[in-house]
Parts: structure tokens; sequence; C-alpha cells
């Protein structure tokens, strides 16, 4: 168990483990190309400079959800974007991580 455990924050693991239960979808900031490259199996790509124009329709979903990106930095501001619009969403960091800790 480490520090911020210790202090209540949890760890990211187990953030995302908690959105992965409650049936969370894994949204992917990246552009086209660089999903195409690589991603999460069964994860949706809406780039960054498109996710303002998808809270609707993710919100029709009504599940969480975890964004990621190459390494945090887009996921972090799709995050936020989605927050702001009422959505349940976690930053889950880099792909590759992220896909470490599904």
């Amino acid at each position: 168990m480490g520090l911020l455990d210790m202090l209540g924050f949890g760890t990211k693991t187990n953030v995302i483990k908690e959105f992965t239960e409650k049936g969370a979808i894994v949204i992917d900031v990246r552009t086209v190309r660089e999903f195409k490259e690589g991603h999460i199996i069964g994860s949706k790509n809406y780039p960054l400079d498109l996710i303002s124009s998808k809270v609707a329709e993710l919100k029709k979903l009504k599940k969480p959800i975890i964004v990621c990106c190459q390494s945090g930095m887009r996921s972090g501001q799709a995050a936020s974007i989605l927050k702001n619009s009422g959505i349940e969403c976690v930053n889950g960091g880099g792909w590759q991580s992220l896909e470490n800790k599904l």
C-alpha cells in the first residue's frame, strides 16, 4: 500500500478498475493515424479536436468514460471537457499504460 492509498487518494489503477466495473468505455483521443498504429482493443477513437462536438453523443451512452492518448496530456484535456459537460470521466493516461491496467 502506497502513501497515497493510506491518505485516501487511491491509485489510478483502483480508479480504472472501479470505472471498468461500472461498464466504462475507453475513448482514445489521439489522431486517427495514431489510433490506427495501435490502440486498446474495443476502444473508440474520438480525436481531441472533435471531443467537444461528441459530448451529446457520449452522454447518450450513459456510461462512465476512460480517456487515453499517447502520454496523458491530451486525455487530461479531454477528461476536463467531458467532466465539465457532466460526464463521469477519468484520465486513463497513455494508452499503453492503460492497457496494462485493464
